[in-house]
């Protein structure tokens, strides 16, 4: 007999260990025929049965067999070229929402600064009119509000400085003078305490009618309609963002379905609900857009910190570098700054777990 174990014939004896080894193991001894691989098996040899070659690989009788572990596969695998490729896109998403969110709020805390400063001040400004002794008024008007209740400080302007206030506007000339410049007394309100402006208002056009008093409400009112334009286009561009990360993760939950149908049929198959399936998709583009958007948050982070100083390379000079502190302050962001960046993260991570949960769940009842 060559190539395998024949299958003993007869009654087996019930008692013979070797017969009921042979029919347990049966298919196990059973191997291939070739020349190379035969194997013939002497009754008369004193090797035992466990020695041979088939007896080695089979299981031995009466031993547990070891429990196979259960892997996590995922369903979407992490490093795919879609993930890799999709994680830079939500990065450069969430690079230019913070961005956004940045600069609107370094303007909106500026703008609050001169509204600040803008609500503390009033100006009184005391025309020359023909037959008055403008510096005489000018000081009476300063005393007379000084006395007033809710004022902090007056210092009336001096004709040099009024003239150098006009020099945006007119040039450096000797015109101006020859011309009847007004007079200024700026006026520091106590914030504490503030006076009632339209009483004052009245009672120093009463005494002085050449004194007009100036609150500023037009300039508060203008850079409020400016920064709400700015606010309003910062959240235009969020929006956009926002719609772009959406149509994005849903395109690439179409993908990641179709490039795995037959793992998610056997899914199906044997049992696994929608909204198991749903889990592990949302899952995946939950880590995707945490791991995108911490990148692109630090990022803009490492562009509002360097911008001062990318400013000064440019060459802009102390004039540019003022205009532009003026305009948005320090240029970095303070630490309520950076926890709206982390929370631009947080709503970037949400958008795309929630985008392919219910992305996922609209497929798959679509193909049902």
């Amino acid at each position: 007999m060559s190539g395998s174990y024949d299958r003993p014939t007869g009654r087996r004896d019930q008692g013979s260990q070797a017969a009921s080894n042979f029919d347990l193991y049966d298919t196990v001894l059973t191997g291939p025929s070739g020349p190379g691989d035969a194997y013939t098996y002497d009754p008369g040899s004193t090797g035992s049965l466990d020695s041979t070659p088939a007896r080695k690989f089979a299981p031995v009788r009466g031993r547990k067999a070891k429990k196979a572990e259960p892997t996590n596969t995922p369903v979407v695998p992490p490093d795919s070229v879609t993930g890799r490729s999709l994680t830079l896109v939500i990065s450069i998403m969430c690079f230019l929402a913070c961005l956004t969110a940045g600069a609107v709020y370094m303007i909106n805390e500026s703008a609050n600064a001169w509204l600040k400063d803008i609500a503390s001040e009033v100006t009184v400004q005391v025309e020359p009119r023909d037959g008055m002794d403008t510096e005489k008024t000018l000081q009476e008007a300063e005393a007379f509000l000084r006395n007033q209740h809710g004022i902090a400080r007056a210092n009336a302007l001096s004709l040099d400085t009024s003239k150098k206030l006009l020099e945006p506007w007119l040039g450096q000339s000797d015109v101006l003078s020859a011309l009847p410049v007004p007079r200024l007394i700026a006026v520091e309100i106590d914030r504490d305490s503030p006076p009632n402006i339209d009483e004052l208002r009245g009672e120093l056009t009463k005494k002085f009618p050449s004194a007009s008093l100036d609150d500023h409400r037009r300039w508060q009112r203008q850079i409020r309609t400016v920064t709400r334009s700015f606010a309003l286009g910062g959240f235009a561009i969020l929006f956009l963002v926002g719609a772009a990360t959406v149509a994005i993760i849903v395109s690439a939950t179409r993908s990641a379905l179709a490039s795995n149908r037959e793992i998610v049929e056997v899914l199906h198959f044997v049992g696994a609900t929608d909204r198991y399936i749903a889990r592990e998709f949302e899952r995946h583009f939950l880590r995707l857009g945490v791991r995108a958007g911490v990148v692109g948050a630090l990022c803009a982070m490492a562009v509002f910190v360097s911008m001062p100083s990318v400013m000064e390379m440019l060459g802009g000079g102390a004039s540019t570098a003022a205009e532009m502190h003026r305009l948005i302050g320090a240029g970095g962001l303070d630490v309520a700054g950076y926890l709206m960046l982390a929370g631009v993260v947080v709503a970037i991570s949400a958008l795309c777990m929630l985008t392919s949960r219910f992305g996922v769940f609209r497929i798959l009842n679509s193909k049902a």
